[in-house]
């Protein structure tokens, strides 16, 4: 069984997700730990409820991101963890730390990259024009949210909507797809090879495995 620690920076949804995913039998592998960079992260109680190691590193408590990142691996390797899943961790991991779990870091972000990597994806999407958005899995490599593409989902956006209503869809398909990819992680369907995924041993294209 696979030993899957989640990084969370607040809310926690996509946590409370692989939680329920877990606990009805979707996830086979074993949520060993929580870890937030931030103390008030209502995700560590969301962990809390669920009975799961949780721990905090905030960035005050070193003297570099470098050094907070070299804290979290040792505690990662402590847990004897197989894979990490970032779920909402609003911090930029160091190439040593990428370098040192690489393949075992799956990260989701909210649009259908490439467009739209970093910060602000609803309103950017909304301000062109977008007729869709959407969310992507992908593993995690030393470009910001640059990675191999694993799963991508796309959701509509109308002319009458809110940002609010287009993040509702949005995570409603994050939180459907997100314990199936870490899933198929566990079962080794889902490998990372030189900087492209494979499912079933089968290359996934740059858009990876699209879900409508």
């Amino acid at each position: 069984m696979k030993k899957i620690v989640v990084l969370i920076s607040g809310n926690g949804s996509n946590l409370q997700a692989i939680i329920d995913a877990q606990t009805s039998g979707r996830i086979s592998g074993k949520l060993c730990g929580v870890i937030a960079n931030k103390s008030d992260a209502f995700g560590l109680q969301r962990a809390k409820k669920a009975k799961i190691p949780a721990f905090v590193f905030e960035r005050k408590n070193f003297s570099s991101n470098l050094d907070m990142d070299l804290a979290i691996a040792e505690q990662i390797e402590a847990l004897e963890a197989d894979l990490i899943v970032l779920a909402g961790y609003m911090k930029i991991l160091s190439n040593e730390f990428v370098e040192r779990f690489s393949g075992k870091i799956l990260n989701i972000h909210p649009s259908l990259l490439p467009k739209y990597a970093g910060l602000n994806t609803y309103q950017r999407a909304m301000e062109a024009g977008d007729s869709e958005h959407g969310m992507t899995i992908h593993f995690v490599n030393q470009i910001l949210d640059g990675g191999a593409v694993i799963l991508q989902a796309k959701v509509p956006i109308f002319p009458d909507d809110e940002v609010e209503d287009v993040v509702e869809r949005v995570q409603e398909q994050e939180h459907r797809c997100y314990p199936l990819v870490i899933e198929w992680f566990c079962q080794n369907r889902l490998v990372e090879r030189e900087g492209k995924a494979y499912l079933d041993s089968v290359c996934l294209p740059p858009e990876g495995y699209s879900s409508d």
